[in-house]
């Protein structure tokens, strides 16, 4: 049979067979940050993209376009973080959004998912954190590499599960091996530890008897010696903790894998197991705790190069080279039996089956705990028990064996208890387990025992254990039946214990249905408002928990309307048809009993399925007319009961009409006005108001008709007429009114409406004969009746109306009234009397065409000329006259002509056709070009429209007459120019008909017009402008004309011409206008840039020799590369301007000999410092040596120093050497001469040029050369810069010349300028190299050196006393306290530590200090409390003393901080008292001190056996107004003064009668009559005198009682003096004079005369009100409220009568 092994080895995945290529699966290219996804990127052809496998769905991979170097998947969720160069981004693929974006300024080689929300990033010096979450964008600088790791593969990045501690690690090839190295660093501390391993892991363990976790760091590594397997545990350990003990094993590698190592670890948190996977695919697993080997073997033939945790089996997965997914992970039912038979280790087997509750070592816990208990060693034997796994020994019988057991020799405890102590320590208790602990812990009645396991569910709960504990306690049994879920005896405690509420809440909860018509008539019988309650708790659910029928005949069974119906209300709230019924009876009930409920509820309208019909009737019969009115359908009934409209309020009576339908609506309004039309009018109108929209205007009209009630129409029609658009109610209210005599409300709706038919109006107003016509008068005013106006009123004989309209109500009318006049043949008198009447306040314009229609107008003559003698200016006024005169051909030009007032367009208009000249003189006077245009194109009046156009000047105007639409413009133009132009005397006239041509794009035209004006002989021959634009217009329009007019004019501006005629591209025509006028420069720019023809421009210049031209020719040769040309032309020029660019192209062309002629010629013209510049280094690159040195000897502006570096950096250092010299540049001449290896020569030129820099150069070189000598004396003038310090250190040790390093600063410090950098990198040398020598260094020096830098050398180096040393000087007290609790061996000194340690900013250290010194130095703990106590939490370090069990050592320390009354010090302090039986210590104490838990130190001291405890608990209670508990305890222990003080102090008259009846049962009547002083006001009369005749001690109470018959006596006259004073007061109010009764309001529910449920509130949120009863007369049926409890309000409040909910 095959061997079982201890592992689980399975393969998930092969990636080949989704589509990965196999070239692709690697380290390079595959990352898996969890067991989810793993991340592949490839590349398909030219494009590459990333492969995301989703394990859970491997047969569907995603793949992505995406073009990055690197790809990892968050742990847990779709996200995706990518690298491209310097730029990480992190994705959300579900979401579709970038979260966040960075770019680094490094190169990051390595990073990884470290949490779900963190990105480790690791560049080539640092390592830094990226949070998914936050604002921030940038990462977190959290450590620099090691230079351990500085040519190291970074091939893994692991943190501990706080990030506390964090490790990078490396792998490189040394000496044909593969070595790995690892950094460990410390957030908190801020240190960084070299490790040489290849894998490592974090892990959390749990050791027995520890409370709290310990953080382990385990890693593997293969060196030369072997394998190794280390853990250890990083920090310090946890307050309590015992620290872990290191483990290191051996790693077996087979032989055929002698160069194997770890390359992965994962730890397993589930099993505590160590998974190391080497490169060979060997597995190997190691406990976590004993560090034990447990298996080895070979997985894979290939390396698994990538590795995750494994959630689902707590183990780890994996990708191997060939692309398989594989996972490894502890067998759970193999590896305990592996262990125990295989490797034979029991103690290990125990262990893992123990800590992991695995399967597989019954037989071993058993025979162990056989063996044990045989031994007795009952203790182990229990442990045993209660360890094993699966609960295989937590059995009856094992409860049996230990109780049959007896208590040993020397124990007070029994195994059993012992046992089951062990068990509630570990977890919690089975079925029999808690039967047999809680059975003698019930005989001793300890039951807050059983209390405290239940509330830490230590117990299982069972119907036995709460049948075992009910006769002892059914508080205590509930709670246990509920834990156990058995309904039926959960309900019969709550029932049992007055807990009805709680019956239906936990019954709904738990399914189970009790018989609740049985439970609610006992709960009837014990308290009516108990059962509403509980009734209402059964139906507050959509579905009854019983019927509700069934519980109504419970209350009414009782006759209990008020709960009844206070239920019902609550039942019926949500008004289901299905309850009809009930609604009906609740009525009923209400109706016949208290109406007034029963009207609130249906004001309320809450129900609507009652029987109506009979509801009805019943309100009827109670009065309630109006909830009667509601309810009638018949319209009989309604009719019968609507015609009293006295007895109904008014508001809700016009309301109750919306319900009617339109039919009885109307019939009802017509019974109303029948029976009594006085009475029933107001409230008609009010319906006929509010309604007629729906029973219509038109039957409503005809009601009022029909009843003659023109007041009624008048009133109804008078509140609608304002917001109606109906034209018969406007006219029927017209109507109303006339008959009413409302004549001003007629003149109102005439003037203000806008619906009524004007016309039909006008006919009944002209009808009805008014004595006051206004009526009329607005009507035909308004609607334009005023010609019928004028006829019926001039024809009627009523003339002063006329006179009365014109002049009062609108004069504007006036010229329709004098048409009227006029066609009516009125006497021109009385018209013209009329008009001047009214002067000025009409439109003369309306007047003038009324009168011209009728062909009347010279009948306004007189009166227009008056106008214009009183000097009216008004157009109309003198276009009348204009009309006239032009009718009459009375001078009309001349008036056209000088009359400035008229209107142009009107008068011009009604010329057109009668004299086309005058239209003409018109229409030009008022400048109406668009109406002066039309008339000369339509009678062909072209010479005139021209001269027009020329005088206007209106450049808008041309363009209007020049657009091509213009079917005139050939005529036109013809005329302007042969006519208009030829005319013109105004410059500016020919301007703008010029510019108008030229606008309209008419080149050709505007030549013609142009050669008119220029060519022939007219005063604008000459004209600059003119000749311009000639030429222009030729250029763009003929350009073959352009040469004859360059020739045949000279008058034009010739450059601007010309360079209009180059971007035209007519060069020869420039060059020909240039030539002309002897422009030559611009000449041949034209041949140079245009002509492009150097040859030709070389023979213009050999023709004008001028310089500007030979130049101009230079520039263009050097421009096209002839650079000797360019040079020769430039010498002919003798011109030097262009030095620079000549000497660049001498440069590229390498031309020296040429440039050196040039730069003579150039030298001579103007002794410029770049000229000779250029000059000596055309020397120097001559090779022309001796005529540099002659050169440079003699007198120049040369920039030798520049020189002298293009020399240095083209390697002439002769040349260079002659330069510097030349200049005394020792610094430059230094770097020269050691070139040329003249190192003594170099060091005399540094010394000479004294520059940090040279002696830097010189002294590097000095060292390459090994010429220390030399080196030490450069380097002495180094160091006294700090800035220069640390690269000439790092040049030195980058050697390995350390000794010599060593001596020169050494050396140095004696310096005049030493400084701190030279001292600090002393010290940091003497860590590294000279340890021995740096505590002297620094007791030396150390002002003088930078701390900080030395901390981290001295740390480094392990130097903790120096540390310690600088930590103190630097004022870092919290490191040096730290540094010494860390190394207390080499670092701690009890008088520096206490001097240091009070200095320190972390408070955290304090405590931290105390667990150091409980360790190290526990007797003097109390010296360092006393200079903690200022600054220390009290509370924490008496918690932290607690917790370790060392309170007494600390009591001198608590002494000393009570004052500060702080409740953890009080609390330890009384409990140190309590145990040392101090009770005078703990009274002063809580009587100085009271901040402390006083209910929990008086329940300790009750239960002490010494009675000054008790009695201080009793003294406790009081303190917290437990009065009941402090008495009890008084009489417990007979302190019978204490008892009596503290329940005169209570003022609770129960509790003083309890105590008095206690002192009399016990005989102690001395007792009971101090008893009644004490609690004289407390006792009640009746029962001293009770109990004193009870028991014959009257003589003992009689003082007492003397005393209240005082008292009393005292009150009763008090109160019949009061009583006195109050019926004299009603006698004076009786005689007071009484309004008569109907003057009385009508009364409302609130004010009635019957009663008002309690806490009934009728009138809260309900719109209806109760009926108005008779005048003086009770309703009838109305029930005598009877008397109520005073103290009932509460049951009343509960009865739920509040309708305004």
């Amino acid at each position: 049979m095959a061997q079982n092994l201890p592992i689980k080895f399975q393969e998930h995945l092969q990636l080949q067979n989704v589509g990965i290529n196999a070239a692709n699966i690697g380290f390079s290219t595959l990352t898996m940050e969890s067991d989810k996804y793993i991340c592949v990127r490839e590349k398909v052809g030219e494009q590459s993209q990333v492969v995301i496998i989703d394990l859970a769905d491997s047969a569907n991979p995603i793949r992505r376009p995406i073009s990055a170097e690197s790809a990892i998947m968050n742990p847990a969720s779709k996200v995706i973080a990518l690298k491209a160069g310097r730029t990480l981004q992190i994705f959300n693929m579900e979401m579709k959004s970038k979260l966040k974006a960075h770019t680094m300024t490094e190169d990051v080689v390595f990073w990884k998912w470290i949490s779900t929300n963190m990105i480790g990033l690791v560049t080539e010096t640092s390592v830094y954190h990226w949070s998914m979450e936050g604002d921030s964008q940038a990462p977190t600088k959290m450590f620099d590499k090691h230079a351990s790791l500085a040519n190291c593969q970074i091939i893994n990045y692991r943190t501990d599960a706080k990030q506390k501690w964090l490790l990078l690690i490396g792998i490189s090839a040394q000496a044909n091996r593969v070595v790995g190295a690892m950094q460990l660093y410390s957030v908190d501390r801020r240190v960084s530890q070299p490790i040489e391993g290849h894998a490592a892991s974090f892990a959390q363990l749990k050791l027995d008897g520890n409370k709290e976790e310990s953080t382990l760091f385990c890693f593997a590594v293969r060196g030369q010696q072997g394998g190794k397997l280390h853990i250890i545990e990083v920090g310090a350990p946890a307050a309590g903790n015992q620290p872990f003990v290191k483990k290191t094993v051996d790693v077996f590698f087979p032989p055929e894998a002698q160069n194997d190592f770890p390359v992965a670890m994962q730890v397993s948190q589930k099993h505590h197991v160590i998974f190391v996977v080497t490169k060979y695919g060997y597995i190997h697993m190691y406990d976590l705790e004993s560090a034990v080997c447990v298996f080895m073997n070979r997985i894979s033939a290939d390396t698994i190069f990538v590795t995750a945790p494994h959630d689902a089996t707590s183990g780890l997965i994996g990708v191997n080279r060939k692309g398989q997914v594989l996972s490894v992970s502890v067998d759970e039912e193999n590896v305990v039996p592996y262990i125990t038979n295989v490797l034979q280790n029991t103690d290990l087997a125990l262990k893992i089956a123990t800590r992991n509750n695995l399967a597989g070592a019954e037989e071993l816990f058993s025979r162990k705990f056989n063996t044990l208990f045989a031994q007795g060693n009952y203790s182990e034997a229990a442990k045993v028990a209660a360890n094993a796994p699966k609960g295989i020994l937590r059995t009856t019988q094992t409860i049996q064996k230990f109780l049959s057991v007896p208590v040993q020799p020397g124990q007070t405890t029994p195994p059993l208890l012992q046992y089951f102590g062990i068990l509630l320590d570990q977890g919690k208790l089975n079925k029999f387990e808690s039967l047999e602990l809680c059975r003698p812990v019930l005989q001793q009645n300890r039951k807050q025992l059983m209390e405290k396991w239940l509330k830490e569910e230590k117990l299982e709960c069972s119907e036995e254990l709460g049948d075992l504990v009910k006769p002892t306690d059914s508080t205590l049994a509930l709670s246990i039946y509920l834990r156990a879920n058995i309904p039926n005896k959960v309900i019969m405690c709550f029932a049992e214990t007055r807990q009805f509420q709680k019956i239906v809440l936990y019954a709904k909860k738990v399914g189970y249905t009790p018989d609740y018509i049985f439970l609610l008539r006992n709960v009837m019988r014990m308290s009516a408002d108990t059962g509403k309650q509980f009734a209402m708790m059964l139906v507050q659910d959509d579905e009854p928990l019983a019927d509700v029928a069934q519980i109504v005949d419970v209350f009414m069974e009782q006759n209990l309307i008020q709960q009844c119906t206070a239920f019902l209300l609550d039942a019926l709230k949500n008004n289901r048809p299905a309850e009809g019924a009930l609604q009906t009876r609740l009525l009923e009930m209400n109706l016949m009993h208290a109406p007034q409920v029963a009207d609130a509820i249906l004001g309320n309208q809450m129900f609507s399925h009652y029987d109506k019909a009979h509801v009805a009737q019943l309100c009827e019969k109670a009065g309630l007319l109006q909830r009667a009115l509601e309810h009638y359908t018949d319209l009989y009934d309604i009719k019968r009961a609507i015609i009293h409209t006295h007895l109904l309020n008014s508001e809700w009576l016009v309301n109750y009409f919306g319900s009617l339908s339109v039919d009885d609506s109307l019939e009802c309004v017509k019974a109303m006005l029948q029976a009594n039309i006085r009475q029933n009018l107001q409230i008609c109108v009010q319906v006929a108001t509010k309604y007629h929209e729906q029973l219509t205007t038109e039957k409503l009209i005809e009601i009022f008709e029909s009843f003659k009630s023109f007041e009624g129409l008048f009133y109804f029609l008078g509140s609608i007429v304002n917001f109606s658009q109906d034209a018969d109610v406007h006219f029927k209210y017209i109507q109303a009114a006339c008959k009413t005599g409302q004549i001003k409300e007629v003149e109102r709706i005439c003037r203000e409406s806008n619906c009524y038919d004007p016309d039909k109006v006008k006919n009944f107003l002209k009808e009805a004969k008014l004595t006051d016509q206004l009526p009329l008068i607005i009507v035909c005013d308004r609607f334009d009746f005023v010609h019928d106006l004028v006829l019926y009123l001039y024809r009627n004989n009523i003339p002063k109306y006329i006179e009365i309209y014109v002049q009062k109500v609108n004069p504007s009318r006036l010229p329709v009234v004098v048409g009227g006049l006029l066609d009516v043949d009125c006497q021109e008198d009385t018209i013209k009397n009329l008009i001047m009447v009214v002067k000025g306040q009409f439109s003369t314009d309306e007047l003038v065409a009324e009168v011209e229609k009728r062909n009347r107008l010279k009948l306004l003559l007189p009166w227009l000329e008056s106008r214009v003698h009183d000097g009216s200016e008004e157009p109309a006024t003198h276009n009348a006259l204009a009309k006239i005169y032009i009718d009459s051909n009375n001078n009309p030009e001349r008036f056209l002509r000088e009359n400035p007032h008229y209107d142009s367009r009107v008068v011009g208009k009604y010329c057109e056709k009668r004299d086309p000249h005058m239209a003409c003189v018109c229409y030009e006077r008022g400048k109406c070009d668009d109406e002066l245009i039309q008339l000369c194109n339509e009678n062909s009046l072209f010479k005139s429209e021209a001269r027009y156009l020329v005088k206007r000047k209106d450049g808008e105007l041309w363009v209007k007459v020049l657009e091509d639409t213009n079917q005139y413009r050939r005529q036109l133009i013809d005329q302007v120019v042969q006519t208009a132009l030829g005319e013109a005397q105004d410059p500016d006239e020919i301007s703008v008909a010029v510019k108008a041509f030229m606008a309209a794009d008419l080149p050709n035209e505007l030549i013609e017009l142009l050669e008119k004006i220029v060519l022939e002989g007219t005063m604008f021959s000459d004209h600059r402008n003119l000749q311009n634009l000639l030429i222009l217009t030729a250029i763009k329009a003929d350009s073959t004309r352009v040469m004859d007019y360059i020739t045949q004019l000279d008058n034009y501006d010739a450059p601007d011409i010309a360079n209009i005629a180059i971007q035209n591209e007519l060069f020869e025509e420039a060059f020909a206008i240039f030539n002309k006028f002897d422009v030559n420069s611009s000449a041949i720019s034209v041949l140079i840039e245009h002509v492009n023809n150097l040859d030709r421009a070389y023979e213009f210049a050999e023709r004008c020799n001028e310089a500007s031209v030979w130049s101009q020719l230079a520039r263009a040769q050097l421009n096209a590369g002839m650079v000797k040309e360019a040079i020769d032309s430039y010498i002919k020029a003798d011109d030097p301007s262009s030095y620079m660019e000549v000497v660049d192209a001498s440069n590229k062309s390498e031309n020296w000999e040429d440039l050196v002629r040039y730069l003579q010629m150039a030298r001579k013209k103007a002794r410029e410092s770049y000229v000779e510049t250029e000059l000596v280094f055309a020397f120097a690159k001559t090779n022309r040596l001796a005529d540099l040195e002659e050169f440079i000897s003699g007198p120049n502006n040369a920039n030798i120093q520049q020189v002298g570096d293009r020399c240095y950096d083209q390697k002439m250092y002769e040349s260079a050497k002659i330069l510097f010299n030349n200049i005394s540049n020792f610094a430059r001449l230094a770097s020269t001469v050691v070139h040329l290896g003249e190192f003594q020569n170099a060091v005399d030129a540094a010394r000479k040029a004294n520059s940090t820099r040279t002696w830097k150069e010189v002294c590097f070189a000095c060292v390459d050369s090994e010429e220390f000598r030399m080196a030490q004396t450069c380097g002495l003038h180094i160091v006294v810069h700090a800035d220069e310090l640390e690269e000439l250190i790092s040049y030195y040790q980058d050697r390995g010349y350390f000794e010599e390093l060593i001596t020169m600063l050494e050396a140095a410090l004696g310096l005049e300028r030493a400084h701190m950098g030279m001292f600090t990198e002393l010290a940091i040398l003497y860590s590294k190299y000279k340890p021995g020598k740096m505590r002297e260094h620094l007791e030396l020096f150390w002002s003088r050196v930078n701390i900080p830098k030395v901390l981290r050398a001295a740390e480094q180096a392990h130097l903790w006393a120096e540390l310690v040393f600088l930590y103190d000087k630097y004022e870092e007290y919290d490191n040096a306290v730290v540094t010494m609790m860390s190394h207390p061996t080499d670092a701690w000194k009890e008088g520096q530590y206490k001097d240091i340690v009070t200095k320190v900013a972390n408070i955290e250290l304090y405590y931290k200090s105390l667990k150091f010194y409980l360790d190290y130095k526990p007797m003097l703990l109390n010296d360092l409390l006393a200079v903690l106590t200022p600054r220390m939490d009290h509370t924490r370090a008496v918690s932290f003393f607690r917790k370790v069990n060392r309170m007494a050592l600390v009591k001198p320390y608590l002494r000393s901080v009570q004052n500060h009354n702080n409740k953890a010090i009080n609390e330890a302090l009384n409990d140190l008292l309590i145990e040392e039986e101090d009770y005078n210590g703990i009274r002063s104490s809580i009587d100085a001190y009271d901040n402390f838990d006083t209910i929990g130190l008086a329940q300790r001291l009750e239960k002490h056996e010494l009675i000054e405890f008790r009695r201080i608990a009793a003294y406790l209670y009081k303190g917290n107004n437990r009065w009941k508990q402090s008495v009890e305890l008084c009489k417990k222990d007979l302190l019978y003064k204490d008892a009596m003080i503290y329940a005169g102090e209570s003022r609770d008259t129960e509790l003083a009668e309890e105590l008095m009846d206690w002192f009399l049962e016990k005989g102690k009547f001395e007792c009971f009559a101090a008893g009644l002083y004490s609690c004289y006001d407390l006792v009640r009369p009746d029962v001293v005198l009770e109990q004193a005749w009870r028991f014959g001690i009257v003589d003992y109470a009689m003082p007492y009682l003397i005393q209240v018959m005082r008292e009393f006596t005292v009150k009763v006259d008090k109160l019949e003096s009061s009583e006195n004073v109050r019926k004299q007061e009603e006698e004076n109010t009786d005689k007071a004079p009484q309004p008569i009764v109907y003057d009385n309001p009508t009364l409302m529910i609130t004010a009635g005369p019957a009663y008002a449920q309690p806490g009934f509130t009728p009138n809260a949120g309900m719109p209806g009100t109760m009926p108005p009863q008779m005048p003086g007369v009770m309703p009838q049926s109305m029930p005598v409220p009877p008397p109520m409890n005073p103290m009932a309000g509460n049951n009343a409040a509960a009865a739920g009568f509040n309708f305004g909910m």
